[in-house]
């Protein structure tokens, strides 16, 4: 058994050379050494994020196990694997493609100043499984297992606007295990242009013994197929829509392999979501369309929509009047949670220097909540407390709570770990126990699950997100949530949005098209409050299309809140602020210092 570690985080993004994504030499030797002179050769990758596996090739080892950074039960759930106790049932939440340069966004990852998103909604297998079939090492959602599987007794039936499939799944083996059922789609390419496929659900058996079954059902809304126009190619600008034309629905074992098929056609396109423009770039550039050419998909390019004018004056109508100060008369905030005043009317005896204060947190190991955690907020004055305004205690998450004073607690499994699962209800079952753990250190908020998507696979922080494929990440996240908030605590999801990249994070421009924006970088976000209740949102440090996300009116106001009708907290990562009044006033609600520096651009200074 050969162990090979990677380590990435905050601020520290993998590189492409020997010892970070590829191999050492000396690990290059290891393996031949090895290889060489042992007939059974395991190869376990302790990761959180996917390494280049050209290697297999070279050396072929008899098993390679992606164990990925497991957490403190990691070792344990190794050994059970490995000694065959437990079946292996994980799927990949990432293609991995024969070189780094096949994945189209390596042309612009690692810029230090402007990241532009040229690849478009074509990340990891909506790219590779459309152009690249050929690149492809490992698809997306494959995994290896001990025993065998068998799907039958397909059925497929359109219910109205719905799409239900009916299968069951036989284990066909001689040792207990659960497979992973994926559902894909292939929309016509009508004028907006579509991926090969696109995952629509999944669905996870239960623990089948050998010759078990179980029968699923599944309803596939056929609104889930949707694409927005942010161009107005269809005749509906800012619209999610359904073209006309034929799609195909699959049933299948990963992207790449299909096991059944049924069709649906739509004679008439129809809107689906009326949506409001909101942070097209304001810059062009070229992204990526594919063009149906002899039963193929060839790859061609148009030019970006960009930002047509100001969106000033919307964003001045939609700032709150002034509430009149009247002085302390005694209100408190339990007398608005028992609903004997308005909020409005205990806001009106806040001072300026009190509201101001309720909009700044303080930073890591304050002393006026649990030790070593990282932020207290609310009711940090005498004054507010005197207001009834309890004092807050937050902490990293997500793999845990980070405590920075000697304290003891669980280390949980990376974001990649969760994902490869593909098991919803596991991930929500393990989070419930988080926030018990919460409870007994009296943390309120945990800041995870992070959302962002594996857009790269150098990207450091891969290892807090879950996935390539946003509807994935999406579910892992939303279970997450509701896991930590069943016992009355907070989940926090973020970087809220397009941080895809460490190098130069404070700084970075993320430019990005409204369509790539809403179908990928926004849709985990999305499921994520409406499906796991998100009560806080922190916001990224990065710039989205030239305004940094934590004043960005549009990410914050129009979409979040006016869209999704997230009614919880928006928080700044720490040292985020930027221009501090701005952010307040382009919906950010709680501000995070840094000790010694309060603002990005000071620290970039």
């Amino acid at each position: 058994v050969v162990v090979i570690g990677r380590s990435a985080g905050e601020d520290k993004d993998n590189q492409a050379t020997e010892g970070s994504y590829l191999l050492s030499a000396a690990e290059e030797d290891m393996l031949l050494k090895v290889t060489t002179h042992f007939q059974k050769v395991i190869v376990v990758l302790n990761t959180g994020n996917i390494l280049d596996m050209k290697w297999v090739e070279t050396y072929q080892p008899t098993a390679v196990l992606y164990a990925w950074q497991g957490g403190q039960e990691g070792g344990g759930a190794l050994g059970d694997i490995l000694t065959g106790h437990v079946c292996p049932s994980g799927k990949l939440p990432d293609t991995i493609a024969y070189d780094i340069q096949d994945y189209p966004s390596s042309a612009n990852f690692g810029n230090p100043d402007k990241n532009v998103y040229s690849e478009d909604i074509y990340v990891g297998y909506r790219y590779f499984n459309t152009f690249a079939k050929d690149r492809i090492l490992y698809p997306f959602g494959y995994g290896l297992s001990y025993t065998g599987f068998n799907v039958s007794g397909f059925q497929g039936e359109r219910s109205g606007d719905d799409v239900r499939l009916q299968f069951t799944v036989r284990n066909t083996g001689t040792t207990a295990g659960k497979e992973v059922v994926q559902i894909y789609y292939s929309a016509p390419q009508g004028r907006l242009g579509r991926p090969a496929r696109e995952l629509a659900t999944y669905h996870k058996t239960g623990l089948l013994e050998p010759g078990g079954k179980e029968t699923v059902e599944i309803r596939l809304p056929l609104n889930q197929m949707a694409a927005y126009d942010d161009s107005g190619i269809t005749g509906h600008p800012c619209c999610f829509i359904l073209e006309e034309g034929t799609y195909e629905i699959y049933v299948s074992a990963d992207s790449l392999t299909d096991l059944y098929r049924y069709t649906v056609v739509l004679d008439d396109s129809r809107v689906v979501k009326q949506c409001t423009r909101a942070l097209p770039p304001q810059e062009a550039f070229e992204r990526i369309k594919p063009v149906m050419e002899n039963g193929g998909y060839t790859l061609s390019r148009e030019t970006v929509p960009v930002q047509p004018g100001s969106f000033s004056d919307r964003a001045l109508r939609q700032y709150p009047d002034d509430i009149p100060f009247t002085g302390d008369k005694g209100i408190r905030l339990m007398d608005v949670k028992n609903g004997t005043h308005s909020m409005e009317a205990f806001i009106a005896q806040l001072t300026d220097e009190e509201l101001a204060c309720i909009a700044i947190g303080e930073g890591m190991n304050s002393p006026k909540v649990t030790g070593g955690t990282g932020c207290a907020f609310g009711g940090v004055t005498p004054e507010l407390l005197r207001h009834g305004i309890p004092i807050a205690c937050g902490s990293d998450g997500p793999s845990g709570i980070r405590m920075d004073c000697g304290a003891k607690a669980t280390l949980m499994p990376c974001g990649t770990a969760l994902a490869a699962s593909w098991n919803d209800e596991l991930v929500e079952r393990l989070y419930t126990y988080e926030g018990l753990e919460m409870a007994a250190y009296d943390i309120d908020v945990l800041l995870g699950p992070g959302v962002n998507i594996h857009r790269h696979p150098l990207n450091g922080r891969n290892f807090e997100y879950f996935s390539e494929d946003p509807y994935l990440s999406g579910k892992m996240a939303a279970a997450f949530i509701r896991g930590v908030q069943s016992t009355g605590a907070a989940a926090c999801a973020k970087h809220f949005a397009v941080n895809s990249q460490e190098l130069r994070r404070m700084a970075m421009n993320a430019v990005v098209d409204e369509r790539t924006l809403r179908e990928i970088y926004l849709t985990g976000f999305e499921i994520a409050i409406k499906e796991g209740g998100a009560k806080t949102v922190m916001s990224s440090y990065n710039e989205v299309n030239g305004v940094y996300a934590n004043e960005n009116e549009h990410l914050l106001k129009d979409i979040l809140r006016d869209e999704w009708g997230f009614d919880g907290s928006v928080i700044t990562d720490w040292g985020a602020s930027n221009d501090h009044s701005l952010g307040v006033k382009n919906g950010s609600n709680l501000e995070m210092p840094t000790p010694g520096l309060d603002a990005a651009r000071e620290l970039l200074a």
